[in-house]
């Protein structure tokens, strides 16, 4: 029997996790379905893989297996369950479930039948049978999954990190690894992210007792802005406000859902007595208030980006007030971080971050210390880095090859991997890519190419009324935007007019679509002739 994998995401790449994992006998299963945010380029909100391998074999689809409930795992779920005609099971841990069925429900699709899946409880799907094993993460009930298949077992590391004082008190589970490492594991796929980190990834507890210390020395407001999926971290600012005599409001959409889901599953103390609604946080005494915010990269619509621009309905800042951006900065988004910190700072807030205050943060993935505990506990025949650049996967192979690994692959996204006979080889690939999305909805390459076009070049438009016989009937119009600057826009666009106005007194053509490309043509002319531009062009000819 033989074993296929294929990463559709999250190979080559950091985010948009997707990993198909194929037998000969036609039994197909997908290790998570996630997103990626571009932040908002051209009017996407997010890119999930695309999925087109999966919806052409979707017969043979026997399970989406989730291995914890960030967005880059789980955001393309409702846009392959949406492809598909027929409905395979999702088995996931309590909190992704949760999650899943929001996002299904924002999407309008149907859920199909769902399960929860509990460490240490074993499950068969088909031909293969699912140990999910707890670890360690910024999230609740993470997990990595050991796929016991006839072709071999494969373990999936899923996001993950090593801690000895988990605030949740589910300890990673080594002796499950352990054992999988004693029974003999064919393949493991494992965490790259941060590979070039040395040492270990720290605890949660400590950054929760960092946030509680500062609170208690911050004499106005206090706003800890944070991933909104790091429950545990909004469970220790709760905490702290409580022993301090704070309120608590939460600002921003996904850090309120988070919350409430967390209630839900009973992960997150009952905190309704400490919760601020928004409409009345001017009532709160400053010095009694604490907030905890979404937008830690910058990002203008989120909550802490309004705070710091004065625009936020609620809540505005006053010197002396402190805000803990408690979280690493994505790369990308640096320029955006800072120059939300100066607009904090100008207003005289003290802004703490891990530049200046590094404990007010530790990452949800495992340092290079970790990974390789990893690899000891398991003792893999072969080994697949995942989750990161080509730079991380070449790092944590070299890694795997130091702990003794005998086989180690890197492959990007689209690659095929074969496993047979206890050997993990490339044979081949297949196309991958990214959807983009606006609002909910793919977008096409042409229209995302227009679009990208558009911003670039501008976009002129030339319109003009003819009668039967194509003459002209009254002045031609020629309107732009983002081609000229608005000092000089009269002036040239009037004389853009007059030169298409010469150009279709001189042709004789009367059909419409003739006039309107003649149209097209002469004001191109115009702009090279002109500015030296080549603005996105329209014509709009009516016949009277």
């Amino acid at each position: 029997m033989k074993l296929t994998l294929l990463p559709l995401g999250g190979l080559g790449e950091v985010g948009m996790n997707c990993m198909a994992l194929r037998l000969d006998s036609g039994d197909l299963y997908v290790v998570d379905a996630g997103v990626t945010f571009p932040g908002r380029t051209h009017g996407v909100d997010l890119e999930y893989p695309c999925l087109d391998w999966l919806v052409d074999r979707e017969r043979e689809l026997r399970a989406i297996l989730v291995t914890h409930g960030h967005e880059d795992h789980i955001g393309a779920i409702p846009f392959l369950l949406r492809d598909l005609q027929l409905r395979p099971p999702i088995y996931a841990p309590p909190y992704a479930l949760a999650l899943i069925r929001r996002r299904l429900e924002e999407h309008g699709v149907e859920p199909p039948a769902m399960t929860a899946t509990r460490p240490g409880k074993r499950f068969s799907v088909g031909p293969i049978e699912v140990e999910p094993v707890r670890v360690n993460h910024s999230i609740p009930d993470c997990t990595s999954l050991i796929l016991r298949t006839p072709a071999g077992t494969v373990v999936h590391s899923g996001d993950f990190k090593i801690e000895e004082r988990p605030l949740d008190d589910e300890h990673f589970g080594a002796d499950a690894l352990r054992r999988a490492g004693d029974e003999g594991v064919d393949l493991l796929l494992s965490d790259s992210t941060n590979i070039d980190v040395e040492g270990d990834s720290g605890e949660e507890a400590d950054v929760g007792a960092t946030l509680a210390e500062l609170m208690a020395e911050a004499p106005g407001r206090f706003v800890v802005a944070q991933f909104a999926s790091n429950v545990y971290r909004m469970r220790a600012t709760f905490a702290a406000a409580r022993a301090q005599g704070r309120r608590v409001a939460l600002l921003g959409r996904s850090v309120k859902t988070h919350a409430e889901v967390a209630r839900e599953l009973k992960i997150l103390d009952e905190v309704a007595d400490l919760i601020v609604p928004d409409a009345d946080l001017h009532e709160v005494p400053r010095e009694e208030l604490c907030v905890v915010a979404t937008g830690t990269q910058g990002e203008r619509p989120a909550a802490l980006g309004r705070i710091a621009r004065r625009a936020h309905p609620q809540l505005t800042l006053d010197a002396g007030d402190t805000v803990v951006l408690s979280a690493r900065i994505i790369p990308g988004s640096e320029k955006a971080v800072f120059e939300m910190i100066d607009a904090l700072e100008r207003q005289g807030v003290r802004v703490l971050h891990r530049k200046n205050t590094p404990a007010v943060h530790c990452s949800g993935h495992a340092a290079r210390d970790e990974q390789r505990t990893y690899l000891e506990l398991v003792r893999p025949r072969n080994f697949i880095p995942v989750h990161g650049t080509f730079h991380h996967l070449r790092r944590h192979a070299q890694l795997a090859r130091d702990t003794g690994v005998r086989n180690t692959l890197i492959v990007e996204n689209g690659t095929l991997v074969e496993l047979h006979r206890g050997v993990a080889r490339a044979v081949g690939s297949v196309p991958a890519g990214r959807v983009p999305v606006d609002r909910g909805e793919p977008v096409g390459p042409e229209q995302l190419r227009d679009r990208r076009l558009l911003g670039e070049l501008g976009h002129a438009v030339v319109a003009f009324a003819v009668d039967r016989r194509g003459r002209l009937l009254g002045p031609v119009e020629v309107s732009a935007r983002g081609v000229v600057s608005e000092d000089v826009e009269d002036e040239i666009l009037d004389a853009a007019a007059d030169y298409v106005t010469r150009s279709l007194r001189r042709t004789r053509e009367s059909d419409v679509e003739i006039l309107e490309g003649e149209a097209r043509r002469a004001l191109k002319r115009f702009f090279v002739k002109n500015l030296r531009r080549r603005p996105i062009l329209t014509a709009m000819a009516i016949e009277v």
